[in-house]
């Protein structure tokens, strides 16, 4: 009979706790593996509809998407599509190639009565961590429509405001052509003007300078390697303006906001 106050007699019982307890986790987590996936999945999803101000719910993201996202691309730096899977790309791994060798997904997304939308994501780094987001362009190539942002470990009431109407809101309507040249928007502090005074520009969060500066780098880094594709994108949209005539009224009501 062994001894239960012995050193063996405890070695053995936690040991085999450790065991049944790890081989339980292992189970439960396997079991979850697919739930977790969708979750990931759906939040994505959500995130990119939030980039054309559609609030979504879990139970609804899923239809959501596949009503309004009609089309998913991936484009080169040249503007030309090529293969690839835009929902699957890691955004934040391609960021941090040279230009000419990323994979850029384009998200095409058909808003009735209002038209065409393209949603670029983003990624890029924060004060603590990664930030990352979405930017829908309208059919022109330049005008931003809207735009979401979130982050992995931002300061609450400080970096972490950049997910907040107060900021997103502010890059409605801003321009990242100004006639030949490409600008992506510019972050700056509240009342000081843009290192380029022809770019437009947003006013960054009070106190989280570092966030920003890291959304601003993040537009100018994500950005600029779709930009023969926004020019092909601007060059193509008389065209397809003037095949859907009845659509160019009904986008000023900008109904979706």
């Amino acid at each position: 009979m062994i001894n239960k106050q012995s050193n063996v007699y405890t070695i053995v019982y936690i040991t085999v706790m450790v065991i049944v307890v790890g081989a339980l986790l292992a189970v439960t987590a396997m079991s979850l593996k697919d739930r977790q996936a969708e979750n990931v999945q759906a939040d994505k999803k959500s995130q990119i509809l939030q980039a054309v101000h559609i609030a979504t719910s879990r139970s609804t993201v899923i239809a959501d998407f596949d009503k309004y996202i009609t089309r998913q691309i991936v484009v080169n730096a040249a503007g030309e599509e090529v293969e690839g899977n835009a929902f699957d790309i890691d955004v934040a791994a391609e960021a941090k190639k040279p230009a000419d060798q990323r994979l850029l997904p384009v998200y095409v997304c058909q808003l009735p009565e209002i038209g065409t939308k393209y949603i670029l994501p983003l990624a890029g780094m924060g004060l603590w961590g990664p930030i990352w987001g979405y930017v829908a362009f309208d059919a022109d190539g330049s005008t931003i429509y809207g735009a979401f942002f979130d982050h992995q470990g931002e300061t609450p009431g400080l970096g972490a405001e950049i997910t907040k109407p107060a900021f997103t809101d502010q890059f409605d309507g801003k321009h990242v052509f100004k006639g030949a040249e490409f600008l992506p928007i510019e972050v700056v502090k509240a009342g000081v003007k843009p290192s380029n005074p022809n770019a437009d520009y947003v006013d960054g969060i009070s106190g989280g300078t570092i966030t920003s500066k890291g959304v601003s780098a993040m537009f100018d880094n994500c950005l600029s390697p779709y930009r023969a594709w926004l020019e092909k994108t601007a060059a193509a949209a008389p065209a397809a303006e003037a095949a859907a005539p009845e659509a160019a009224p009904a986008a000023e009501a900008n109904t979706a906001k």
